[in-house]
Parts: C-alpha cells; sequence; structure tokens
C-alpha cells in the first residue's frame, strides 16, 4: 500500500503539526509527502526523514505542478492520495480526470470559513471547495462535530470517518525560556494565545475582554503567539483600547512548549475549529484552557473541572472565565486543573492513537485484512 498526502506547503500551525505527527508515526515505506512549495513543513518533514517530493509552484495560480503531481502519482504508484486543505483538494480533483487513485481527505477546517475576509474571489473559491468535496471518496472529519457538519452538506455518514488529533505525551520538550525573559515575574497572570493573526481567531472579543480586566487587575498579560495579515490591525486596536502594557506580540515561535509552561491559562477564542491540536500542547505543558465552544473541544474538557468553555463571540463569558481564572491562581487551585487536563489529554489523545486509527482506515479502504 502506498499513500501520498498532499499539502500546499505554506502551513505553520495545527494542520502542519498534525500532518507530520500523523507521517512520523506510519509505515515509512508506504507513505509520501508531496508539497507544492518549500516552507516549515517541508524542513521539518526532511529532518524527520520523511520522502518528501517539492513540486516548486512559483505561485498559487501555476498549473505545470499538475503534470508533475500527475507524473508522481503515476510513478510511485500510489494506491491512495490524502488531500489537507482546498488548494490540495483542487489540484487533486484536476488530475484525478488522469490518473486513477483512491481519494481521502482531511478536514482540519470549516471548509465555509477558509476564505473568510476573501471578497467575491473568496466566495468562489469557497463554491469550488464545496463542490470538489462531493467527489472525494472518504473523509476524515477532526471531530465528531466536523463529521456532523459533512454530513450537513450531503455527504454520507458511511464515507466520513472521525479521527481525533493526537500528539506525542512521552516526549516532553524541555523548557528553554523563563518568564524573566520576556519582562514578566510570578505576580503577573499570563494566558497565552497560540494563534494566526487572522480574523477567524477571535482576537478582537480577547482585547474587549482584556480591556475590562485590566481595569481591576493591571497584572494581566495576554500573551500572542504567532503572525498573520491583521498583525496591524491588532496593534491599532490595542493601542485604542489603552491595552499596550497588557498585550505582548511575541510573533511566531519555536519553542511554543516553553510559552505554555510559563503561562496560566491557554486562550482559544475561534470562531470554528475542528479539533485544535494547540490545545494538547497546552495540556503537554499542564496548562488548562479556556476555550469557544468549537469542534471537539468538549471532548477534553467535558466539564468545568478541566478548564472553560464558552459560547463564540461571548465576551461577558470570557471575561468571566479569566477572571475565575485568576481567582484559582490566587487561591492554589489552577495548577491541580492544568494536571488534571494533562492526564485526560495522555490518556484519550495520544499519536499513537492517531496513527493507528488513521492506518487501520486506509487498510480498510484498500480491502486489506
Amino acid at each position: 500500500m502506498k499513500v501520498l498526502h498532499v499539502i500546499s506547503g505554506g502551513e505553520t500551525g495545527g494542520s502542519k503539526n498534525h500532518l507530520l505527527s500523523l507521517l512520523d508515526g506510519l509505515p515509512q515505506d508506504e507513505v509520501m509527502l508531496c508539497v507544492f512549495q518549500k516552507g516549515a513543513l517541508y524542513d521539518q518533514a526532511v529532518a524527520l526523514g520523511i520522502r518528501t517530493e517539492v513540486l516548486q509552484q512559483s505561485s498559487r495560480y501555476d498549473l505545470s505542478i499538475l503534470t508533475k503531481l500527475r507524473q508522481l502519482i503515476k510513478a510511485e504508484k500510489i494506491d491512495i492520495v490524502h488531500s489537507h486543505g482546498p488548494r490540495a483538494n483542487l489540484y487533486c480533483y484536476m488530475v484525478s480526470y488522469a490518473v486513477s487513485f483512491r481519494w481521502i481527505t482531511t478536514v482540519h477546517s470549516d471548509p465555509r470559513d477558509d476564505f473568510i475576509r476573501g471578497g467575491v474571489k473568496g466566495r468562489v473559491f469557497t463554491a469550488i471547495n464545496m463542490k470538489i468535496l462531493k467527489r472525494i471518496s472518504h473523509f476524515f472529519a477532526v471531530s465528531e462535530r466536523f463529521k456532523e457538519m459533512l454530513v450537513s452538506f450531503g455527504i454520507p455518514a458511511s464515507k466520513i470517518t472521525a479521527i481525533y488529533n493526537g500528539i506525542d505525551f512521552n516526549n516532553v520538550p524541555p523548557v528553554q525560556i523563563k518568564r524573566e525573559e520576556i519582562g514578566l515575574d510570578e505576580k503577573h497572570f499570563a494566558a497565552i494565545m497560540v494563534a494566526r493573526l487572522h480574523p477567524i481567531k477571535g482576537h478582537t472579543e480577547v482585547f474587549q475582554a482584556v480591556q475590562r480586566i485590566a481595569a481591576k487587575h493591571p497584572e494581566f498579560r495576554l500573551l500572542l503567539v504567532g503572525d498573520g495579515p491583521i498583525k496591524d490591525e491588532l496593534v491599532r486596536e490595542a493601542e485604542e483600547r489603552g491595552i499596550v502594557q497588557n498585550v505582548l506580540f511575541l510573533g511566531f515561535q519555536k519553542d511554543v512548549h516553553s510559552f505554555f509552561h510559563m503561562s496560566d491559562v491557554e486562550l482559544l477564542a475561534s470562531y470554528s475549529e475542528s479539533f485544535p491540536l494547540v490545545l494538547l500542547e497546552a495540556a503537554r505543558a499542564d496548562t488548562t484552557i479556556i476555550s469557544t465552544d468549537v469542534g471537539g473541544v468538549k471532548h477534553l474538557v467535558p466539564d468545568n473541572t478541566f478548564g472553560w468553555v464558552i459560547p463564540v463571540k461571548d465576551v461577558d463569558a470570557l471575561e468571566k472565565a479569566l477572571i475565575e481564572a485568576i481567582e484559582k491562581k490566587n487561591a492554589g487551585e489552577l495548577e491541580e486543573m492544568g494536571k488534571r487536563l494533562h492526564a485526560k489529554a495522555s490518556s484519550e489523545f495520544s499519536i499513537q492513537r492517531l496513527v493507528n486509527h488513521t492506518y487501520s482506515t486506509y487498510k480498510e479502504f484498500m480491502g486489506i485484512r
């Protein structure tokens, strides 16, 4: 059995980490990675020893790579093409008329939100992607909620397998950065947000809550780890709200584990997610979470002994959860919540479970016993 994973290659967040962990765990003689461009995903895949082909796409509209992709599938006698993301779906759809393969895709996000703020072009690409989904043979949904979403699109439930994300809880990265190095000490309450600076991630609602909290708790700090298209907008918003001293724009960071370890809570305020890998990374660092009710979050945080799950775009609920977290830290109870979350996450969302479930689905898809 030969499986080719196809993805654009420009990813830097959860989908990249998900794919690298999965490929690293699967039989190396049975899987390959194909990217359209070099980037962090390509570099890390090569470092892990994953066989990786880059098609050298000059721009997202360079269709010359279709011939290269078709030739790769034929030359390697690929049985299953496993695509990730709308661009990979589009190109796999286009070559499917010229070469035969079984087609699986992983739905990492709500396809209706992939081109948010994209204007007319975004609406066109969304419509194209929604039509292409109907052509795919099988789907991996990264939560039961996403499986239900796909069914609502008219995709038969029999074509969908819900497989939750997983990470390696055995090999915990070392802590290499301390609070003092970014100007914090133990008196500060640090809420970390590891997310692209993108409209769908809910930064505006977070800034509204921070503005309210900072008036009562000037020791509050919001750590923003990540880059993105709305950085300048967010910097201006922080200035307008008078919370510049409460918000640290830290940009892209390789050593995310150290930032989780120094933080009191991980904050996720997205409008839409599948099953955010970042929450598992926080759990690995014993950092409890405050998250909007998206994707499969409630499978990780079933009640308030593990963290807080709040409605999307609800600033009042976000403020209340953060205040409660501050109070629990002051009472010496927050650390225990983080440890409880770690225990649940490590037992139910390990990388080995992800790998085993994926591989068994491949075999079933191929009719291999």
